[in-house]
């Protein structure tokens, strides 16, 4: 396989995000002007990238015969072609698939093409994305992370959701989506009034969006919206997502226990019907491996190459309800993670030799966030804000940092969203209550394209120190547009040279905010 001689980066910086892949012809939709031709609606993804393989998927506007073919070069030089995979009504016409036996860090370029299944030879033209697989050995590693796409009533705008394309210029090894992937639960209008005058337009809409999901089909019209916009399409050609879920891909503050009953916006009122399409519609309309042993898992771990492992958490699943939270006993109910994916992250976390370990967390650990945020009643996230002991959930995220440093393990960053502001957090067992723990970061950033709102308060009890912080001021207020500019992201680089790892905290303008390096622990 040869290499390609234009960098993938060059290739990116050379243009804005949208009008390379425009002009080259990566991933955008392609709309046949032929009715009788089969069509790809709504661009390529690829996600979940390793050094040998990857996810790709695509979906079609009918029943089709999809073909691959697979590349180390945009000319598709000595292609490898690819069993056709068809696509049918019952996955809504979307297909993916994993690349396998593929070159450590090499471009690969995917070409798909339908053939509609009623009549074999109506052909569509062809649709192409690229990803670049993870090294096997040491080299610079660059990756962006963000959550909560489209919330709150901000849709896509004339402008559309820039964040995606500010992300697309650093060109990075893959995008890590935190969550709230989707908002199942935020109804869209026409205009929204803004503060201060002036409205707020979004004018791509679907009758999917007008109202809360509820319906299999309403589900995935939450991922398709987003996939209407030029900036999400553009850097899903051209980078990896990798994907976990929060609360809103179902709908706002689920658990197991969520009581629907007065909620007049819900016909079904069941969250486990809600939960069971929410979740089929997820694994439908993303990039996520297919885990057989538990078909339906989120929480994964994907390895980069020597320097990085990414540990992929689920903390919606397999929750106790949201309550008070102040048990004194781990119990099931007291449980956020659940036994099984806590032993899962203890073993793998132990079995890393990866220099860095990346725990994405789809929540923060010590920002409080209420379940009933109005009445300050119940709570939706870890902390209990009682600043003591370590209590309710706290004690199951006690018992893996006491893990963490008993076993000796170094170099664990936590990386979440959630909370729409962004803020880098260091957590230092001499300010803690519960002190069983060696020091480490956590960073928050998002929305990537959502309102805007905090700052919340922090729980001590596992001693956070606040280093940076950017929200709303009192004066802005709550939920603002996107077009207010407080839409952020973080970037993530590792030096091969040196192994350090530096994050940065971005705002959609492609402002950095705040710049931290740290140094590797080294084994002894």
């Amino acid at each position: 396989m040869n290499k390609l001689s234009l960098t993938r980066r060059a290739f990116v910086t050379s243009a804005s995000a949208f009008g390379l892949v425009g002009a080259s012809g990566l991933a955008l939709p392609y709309y046949s002007r032929a009715s009788q031709r089969p069509a790809f609606t709504h661009g390529v993804q690829s996600g979940d990238v390793d050094a040998t393989s990857g996810m790709v998927w695509t979906r079609t506007d009918r029943p089709a015969r999809v073909m691959y073919e697979v590349s180390t070069t945009e000319s598709f030089a000595n292609a490898t072609r690819l069993a056709a995979l068809d696509t049918s009504p019952a996955s809504d016409y979307t297909v993916k698939r994993l690349l396998t036996d593929l070159a450590s860090d090499q471009d690969i370029f995917y070409r798909m093409t339908a053939a509609d299944l009623s009549d074999i030879n109506a052909v569509s033209e062809p649709i192409v994305g690229r990803f670049r697989t993870a090294p096997a050995s040491k080299r610079d590693v660059r990756f962006a992370w963000s959550g909560d796409t489209a919330g709150q009533g901000w849709g896509i705008d004339e402008t559309g959701m820039k964040t995606y394309s500010t992300i697309a210029k650093h060109t990075p090894d893959f995008f890590l989506h935190s969550g709230d992937t989707i908002y199942a639960d935020g109804a869209l209008k026409d205009e929204v009034d803004l503060p201060g005058g002036g409205k707020w337009k979004n004018i791509v809409m679907l009758d999917g969006k007008r109202k809360v999901a509820e319906t299999l089909d309403e589900y995935r019209d939450q991922w398709k919206y987003n996939m209407m916009d030029k900036h999400v399409l553009a850097l899903s050609a051209i980078c990896p997502t990798f994907y976990q879920w929060d609360d809103h891909e179902v709908l706002n503050n689920w658990s197991d226990s969520k009581d629907l009953t007065a909620d007049d916006r819900y016909k079904e009122k069941s969250i486990h019907v809600l939960a069971a399409r929410a979740a089929r519609a997820f694994h439908e309309m993303t990039t996520i491996r297919y885990e057989p042993s538990e078909p339906g898992r989120v929480y994964r771990k994907i390895s980069h190459g020597p320097l990085l492992d990414v540990f992929f958490l689920d903390m919606r699943s397999y929750r106790g309800p949201n309550g008070p939270n102040l048990d004194e006993a781990l119990t099931p109910k007291s449980r956020m993670i659940g036994e099984e994916q806590s032993k899962w992250l203890k073993r793998e976390l132990a079995n890393s030799k990866a220099t860095w370990k990346i725990i994405a967390a789809d929540m923060p650990l010590s920002l409080i966030v209420w379940d009933d945020a109005a009445k300050k009643v119940g709570f939706e996230a870890v902390s209990n804000n009682d600043n003591g002991k370590p209590k309710g959930r706290e004690l199951e995220f006690a018992d893996v940092l006491r893990f963490i440093k008993n076993a000796g393990i170094t170099n664990t960053v936590w990386l979440t969203a959630d909370v729409h502001y962004t803020a880098a957090h260091y957590y230092n067992p001499d300010k803690a209550q519960f002190q069983d723990f060696n020091p480490f970061w956590e960073f928050v950033s998002g929305p990537i394209h959502a309102g805007t709102f905090g700052p919340n308060d922090l729980d001590m009890t596992f001693g956070p120190e606040l280093k940076f912080i950017k929200a709303p001021t009192a004066e802005q207020g709550q939920n603002l547009p996107p077009s207010a500019g407080l839409q952020f992201f973080g970037l993530v680089d590792i030096s091969g040279a040196t192994e350090q790892l530096t994050v940065r905290l971005m705002d959609r303008d492609d402002n950095e905010l705040y710049k931290v390096t740290l140094d590797p622990v080294r084994s002894a």
